[in-house]
């Protein structure tokens, strides 16, 4: 039993991971209505940006995480106006498709500039600790990446709730044309989306390198379907459902781990995804919405 609720703390570290993923995917779709698979390369790119700044720079965790986030933030918007832009009239498979080859172009772009083998993440920006809490234990990595995972969705529920920008994407989410009507523009709007999307991803690549102290091009293929599992549990378009669905596939997974059939952990995560789909397609979060045609 110990070893079980061990592994349920280890997984609400995972799951604010998943969490900031799950965040890009589902604000994304609730403005466009878009799944974007290339979110899980956003999040290889800044855990390689990341990589680079702290061993050739020499700077410390947080200049490296700025640093990351903004080049990320850039990399997302220019996807969107060069992929997606043009696309925004087309049909969702068309968009889909254009999405699923944004991803496998930027992971053969990696594996070709950089190799395809295995990094290990620079572990000397973090001092070594171990904190213990009767028989559990947490490392100081472990509560840096859940402090800063935290303070990231907090900081995106700010600029949501109450920034002028944060206002427009509520109003686009709800309807594009009236929102343009109104003033606003739709395009800018949609493309700071892309770049917050795309800094919560970056600061999840970091993260997750220095929890598993591992980077390479096809690290984000996996993460990124667990992380879209996550928004489609909380229920995709929701924010706090992202958030949510991200602690829920980070629990589980550790969960599993912790049984004899730790090998079927990423089967779990799948499980989920089918029984959501069957019983609750609209999510935990989610409401049934009935449309006309």
């Amino acid at each position: 039993m110990e070893m079980v609720i061990q592994q349920l703390v280890n997984g609400l570290f995972l799951g604010s991971i998943y969490a900031l993923l799950a965040l890009g995917y589902t604000m994304v779709y609730g403005i466009i209505k878009l799944i974007n698979f290339a979110h899980g390369e956003i999040y290889m790119i800044g855990a390689f940006i990341g990589y680079f700044t702290i061993n050739k720079l020499g700077i410390g965790l947080v200049p490296a995480l700025v640093i990351s986030m903004a080049a990320c933030a850039c990399l997302g918007m220019l996807i969107e106006f060069l992929a997606y832009r043009p696309l925004r009239k087309s049909t969702r498979v068309a968009a889909l498709i254009t999405a699923i080859g944004v991803s496998y172009f930027l992971q053969n772009v990696m594996i070709y500039f950089f190799g395809s083998n295995s990094r290990s993440f620079p572990q000397d920006v973090i001092e070594k600790a171990t904190y213990h809490f009767g028989f559990l234990q947490v490392t100081k990595i472990q509560l840096i990446i859940l402090f800063t995972a935290l303070l990231l969705m907090l900081a995106l529920q700010f600029i949501i709730q109450y920034t002028k920008m944060g206002k427009a994407m509520r109003a686009v989410s709800v309807d594009a044309d009236a929102a343009e009507l109104m003033g606003i523009s739709v395009d800018r709007t949609i493309s700071f989306t892309f770049a917050v999307g795309s800094a919560l991803a970056a600061a999840a690549g970091i993260l997750i390198g220095l929890y598993y102290n591992s980077i390479d091009p096809m690290m984000g293929a996996l993460p990124g379907i667990k992380a879209f599992v996550a928004a489609v549990l909380g229920g995709i378009g929701i924010v706090p459902g992202a958030a949510l669905g991200g602690f829920a596939i980070g629990l589980i997974e550790t969960a599993v781990v912790a049984t004899p059939y730790s090998q079927f952990k990423d089967a779990a995560v799948y499980l989920v995804l089918i029984l959501i789909l069957l019983f609750r397609p609209a999510g935990l979060l989610g409401k049934n919405i009935k449309e006309k045609v």
